[in-house]
């Protein structure tokens, strides 16, 4: 059973689950605004999938499905996870993160509890987190399993209330579960809030390519394919109880990120009005509490589960532009619908006129962290 299976992240792992396992796979997913079904439109047809249209906030929903499918784990990676609209708006983002978890613990212990001994011994749950639980990092440092959390947005408040419900759960009720903690990810099928995708998207429709601050602030960039390889090892290998960080050592500036994509259209698409595609950066107001830098240590990855990505960023950027240039059908029909990337985090209690000397930066695009 995997939560969220219509999103960036799930997508991915339900692809890849049905490509390279023989896993029977039930996708659980409430459809918001991320949610989207062209991205598993190659596996809709298979006889080991099914969509089961679902809130995880949704009790007696959960139940239902988890009875009906006898699953022999949850990959939970259902979650609102955007900082820029949390910032907005943190109230979804405390209902799905914080309760839907603690709804989707709650049933998978009832369900799990009820299993004979075998079941019992083999189910996992496997809860999907982010790096920024942690806090923001200076120029040195890496963030490990046993890094204190210090979140900073109501996204990662959320996302760390979430982790430790799971925690709790596994030390109280001995429920299996493992966490993982990953670093930001990029890959095709991204919703184009992200920056990346973000970026692509307005460089091949000329529109401006928003750069938060002066773009210094670094991420430790992980490709999905990488990641939800990982999700599987720590599905089939990791230990109940423990947290695995997963990141692909892979820092890179902000703006490093937008003039690399910038150079690869350029050599791409010469003959592009918008050549080069890096005059098309303006730098705009920082989103508040900005976290500066994130870096994962993923020591132990490598040396307990014998995991490492086989992606540079150099070949997951070109990966990820080309399949944004092949697939503008995917990604127009979700720009001629409600998402029309407006600037979000701006925060909802001040006047858009008066967060910036630069009157168009209200009507920019965001970004994520």
């Amino acid at each position: 059973m995997v939560t969220g299976g219509a999103g960036f992240i799930g997508s991915a792992l339900v692809r890849h689950l049905l490509a390279d396992t023989d896993a029977v796979i039930v996708n659980v997913d409430k459809l918001t605004y991320a949610g989207n079904l062209d991205s598993l439109a190659s596996v809709s047809d298979n006889p080991r999938y099914q969509f089961e249209h679902v809130d995880i906030c949704d009790a007696p929903e959960i139940r239902r499905v988890l009875h009906r499918h006898r699953p022999v784990a949850i990959m939970h990676l259902a979650a609102e996870s955007h900082v820029d609209r949390s910032i907005d708006n943190a109230a979804s983002f405390i209902q799905t993160n914080i309760l839907g978890t603690y709804c989707l613990l709650e049933e998978a212990t009832r369900y799990w509890s009820q299993l004979p001994p075998a079941g019992r011994e083999v189910f996992r749950v496997v809860h999907v987190s982010t790096d920024e639980v942690y806090g923001s990092l200076g120029k040195d440092g890496f963030f490990a399993e046993t890094t204190a959390y210090s979140p900073r947005s109501p996204y990662s408040a959320s996302k760390a209330s979430s982790d430790h419900l799971a925690r709790a759960w596994y030390h109280t009720y001995g429920l299996p579960v493992l966490i993982t903690n990953c670093s930001n990810n990029y890959g095709p099928n991204q919703f184009p809030e992200k920056l990346i995708p973000l970026t692509i998207i307005n460089a091949l429709t000329g529109k401006a390519l928003p750069v938060y601050g002066q773009g210094s602030n670094v991420r430790d960039w992980l490709f999905v394919d990488d990641h939800v390889r990982a999700l599987c090892v720590c599905l089939e290998r990791g230990a109940p109880g423990s947290t695995y960080n997963i990141g692909a050592s892979c820092e890179k500036a902000n703006i490093e990120v937008v003039r690399t994509i910038c150079a690869q259209l350029d050599k791409l698409m010469p003959d592009s009005v918008h050549v080069p595609h890096e005059s098309l950066v303006q730098f705009v107001q920082d989103r508040p509490g900005h976290d500066f830098r994130y870096a994962i240590d993923a020591t132990r990855m490598r040396r307990e589960l014998n995991w490492l990505p086989l992606e540079s960023f150099e070949s997951g950027i070109a990966k990820t532009i080309a399949w944004y240039l092949e697939n503008r059908a995917w990604w127009q029909r979700i720009l001629s619908g409600t998402y029309q990337t407006d600037r979000l985090g701006l925060g909802r209690f001040a006047a858009d006129s008066t967060l910036s000397g630069d009157r168009q930066t209200a009507s920019l695009p965001g970004q994520n962290s």
